[in-house]
């Protein structure tokens, strides 16, 4: 993709989009971005590839694939058609891995799952199979308004699905270009733009759901401490590997608009 369609698409995904009847709103607060680069061969076993090309980044003089976990607070979650007053509070911790659509070409996610502090978790699992879990949350963080930046950034989940703890010392130098990208439009349209998610869900079947947001004001992010317990039971990375991420960001608050009911992929 060259980068004046870089900036088209980038530019398309960023426009606001209209409200359904089903569609959820929420501010997310504590944002984090976590991004892994590791060989292509980890994530081939998880992503069907008939449909989602694994994408491919120059890394460090290698062809790398790139995955993330997305930890973050939904400070007001709820249906503003359906149940306007009706609002949800609890962390969640998205696991992905960055493709590209076979069909359109486009940057996309594939959803491992997420973890969800709140045992309304059961709903989404009941009504649309998603891979969704539960855990139990801690979060501590404190954002510095005057200075740009976090004092500090601490989240834990427990979770026997995909236990998580994440330590981040913000360095509030804003998000430009990072390793293996051309330039800061692409980097804001793969990693925090990919707007259609896909997953297999409870049933085996392929389903995809899509968002919208506005682009985010990042800062770059080092780690002091990163786990995440379903990297390492999928194997897809260490312990040692999992404290040297490719790339962390950090963004105070962003609103979200969430495209509902997920549909099945035919």
């Amino acid at each position: 993709m060259t980068e004046q369609q870089c900036h088209e698409l980038l530019a398309r995904r960023c426009r606001p989009e209209p409200v359904g009847r089903w569609d959820v709103r929420s501010r997310l607060a504590h944002f984090a971005l976590v991004n892994y680069a590791l060989p292509k061969e980890r994530l081939t076993p998880h992503i069907p590839q008939d449909r989602f090309e694994i994408a491919g980044f120059e890394i460090g003089g290698r062809r790398q694939a790139m995955m993330s976990a997305v930890p973050f607070l939904d400070l007001d979650f709820h249906f503003p058609r359906l149940a306007p007053f009706a609002k949800f509070r609890f962390a969640q911790t998205n696991y992905r891995v960055y493709v590209n659509d076979r069909r359109t070409g486009e940057p996309a996610v594939w959803f491992f799952g997420t973890t969800l502090g709140s045992r309304t978790v059961a709903i989404p699992r009941l009504l649309w199979r998603l891979p969704w879990h539960f855990a139990r949350y801690r979060v501590n963080c404190k954002h510095n308004a005057a200075a740009g930046r976090y004092d500090s950034f601490h989240i834990t989940a427990d979770s026997p699905w995909a236990p998580a703890e994440i330590e981040l010392e913000d360095t509030g130098t804003p998000v430009a270009v990072c390793d293996g990208f051309r330039s800061p439009e692409e980097v804001a349209l793969v990693l925090t733009h990919p707007v259609d998610g896909y997953f297999r869900r409870a049933d085996g079947q392929f389903g995809h759901y899509s968002v919208w947001h506005e682009q985010m004001r990042l800062t770059v992010a080092r780690p002091q401490r990163l786990w995440f317990g379903l990297f390492e039971r999928l194997n897809l990375l260490s312990r040692d590997e999992m404290s040297r991420p490719h790339s962390v960001f950090l963004c105070p608050e962003v609103e979200f608009l969430i495209h509902l009911p997920p549909r099945r992929l035919i």
